[in-house]
């Protein structure tokens, strides 16, 4: 059993994604992070940079399975940042990520890297700039604008000639695809990215992907953007004055 702990965010919606797509058996342990649960110091022991997602592996890969560098026999295995997690689930589940050719392999993590250090920042200043920030500076808002048009651009050339980042589907897609999904709130038109635009389709159309979506929805209704002012001092570290 996996205890996925979990807000409804692009990085959490990346493990739920694949933890439907592989079939494991996980429980969902909701933080709302517009309540400042991230830190609660038992979450804390799990994740220490008071962020989400992260889980517990109740029954993790043994040595056999890792080389011979599994978890102690009988004791649970903490893991956190969502890059650090699918590379660990596809490892355990031996899915979504290429075993058999070292080359494809490295197309997918080195994809995934791109998000973790790309995508994920860039797109995430592009929503906080333009959705939360209490002043609007324009400076701000063009700079990650552009920079998400050109991060789309990366991809869609990248998917001129395959259908997902690493030719067949992997822990890249399921990385990149929760931060395309607010496209429009980043002040980007997939119909410019073309073969952007098939990719994101054909991954929303997946039943896992649309399954995982659903835990969101039910999970929470706040409308994006309209956190209180608390729980903005929360997410973003504003100081009352």
């Amino acid at each position: 059993m996996i205890d996925l702990y979990y807000w409804t965010t692009p990085n959490g919606h990346k493990i739920t994604m694949f933890l439907e797509e592989a079939k494991l058996k996980y429980r969902v342990i909701p933080v709302n992070i517009g309540k400042g649960e991230q830190f609660d110091p038992a979450f804390l022991k799990i994740s220490p940079n008071n962020r989400i997602p992260a889980l517990i592996d109740h029954k993790p890969m043994q040595p056999e399975q890792a080389g011979g560098r599994g978890a102690p026999e009988g004791e649970p295995f903490a893991i956190f940042e969502s890059g650090a997690m699918l590379l660990y689930l596809a490892d355990k589940s031996k899915k979504f990520l290429d075993r058999k050719s070292l080359y494809w392999r490295k197309e997918a993590i080195q994809w995934l890297f791109w998000q973790m250090g790309g995508l994920g920042p860039m797109a995430g200043q592009n929503h906080h700039f333009g959705t939360y920030a209490p002043e609007k500076l324009p400076y701000a808002i063009n700079r990650y604008v552009n920079e998400t048009a050109r991060l789309y651009a990366v991809m869609d050339k990248r998917l001129a000639d395959r259908e997902f980042l690493a030719g067949q589907y992997s822990i890249a897609d399921m990385a990149c695809y929760p931060w395309v999904v607010p496209h429009e709130r980043q002040q980007m038109n997939l119909d410019d990215f073309p073969n952007l635009k098939r990719w994101f389709e054909t991954i929303k159309a997946r039943p896992a992907t649309q399954r995982a979506y659903q835990i969101a929805k039910d999970m929470n209704t706040t409308p994006t953007g309209q956190a209180g002012d608390e729980a903005r001092r929360l997410l973003f570290g504003i100081q009352k004055k």
